[in-house]
């Protein structure tokens, strides 16, 4: 299997955030052909039309993260039954403005934990509409809603249940391959 380099979100702007914490383990756990590299939004202003004709350097920093990767995989909460306003803002000035939407034919995955026993099970639901609108090869093959445990995952992304860390390697090794299947049918361009 081929080397993907992949772009992640953590949907929460929290420097505590359990979903940052879930994205350590992520990182740690992905087979060899997984390179990751966080793609931030916590600098990004509220997208406007206005900004279209001259995006501003945060804007213009996170189109060109995204063109640089293979794939992006989505680590998000949800706040309200729907995913966190910081992330939504993230994807608006990656899609925009129109005819230059940063997610066409970009693989993505979406995966998130929360304490609640449905994980994040209906933001993920909302994500997949957004990203359906976006053009962007969705990961639906296994669905990964995490109730968060603290004793099962450590802030430096150890996992201390094998049964999770199993789970979590399946899912991302089923999310390589869906990358290496898209990125055949649709090769990135660059």
């Amino acid at each position: 299997m081929p080397d993907f380099k992949v772009g992640y979100f953590v949907g929460s702007l929290a420097k505590k955030s359990i979903n940052r914490t879930l994205s350590k383990a992520l990182v740690r756990l992905a087979p060899p052909s997984l390179k990751f590299e966080e793609i931030p939004i916590k600098d990004l202003p509220l997208y406007s039309y206005d900004y279209d004709d001259n995006y501003p350097p945060p804007g213009k920093a996170l189109k060109d993260a995204i063109a640089s990767v293979d794939a992006v995989l989505f680590v998000t909460p949800e706040y309200n039954r729907a995913i966190p306003g910081g992330l939504k803002n993230a994807i608006d000035w990656a899609s925009r403005p129109w005819g230059k939407n940063s997610f066409n034919h970009k693989p993505s995955g979406i995966i998130g934990a929360s304490p609640g026993s449905i994980g994040t099970a209906v933001a993920q639901a909302n994500l997949r509409g957004v990203l359906a609108f976006c053009n962007s090869p969705l990961f639906n093959e296994q669905e990964a809603y995490i109730t968060y445990k603290p004793e099962v995952f450590g802030e430096d992304g150890q996992v201390h249940d094998k049964d999770m860390e199993t789970f979590l390697r399946n899912y991302l090794t089923a999310f390589a391959e869906f990358v290496e299947r898209v990125t055949t049918v649709l090769p990135p361009k660059r």
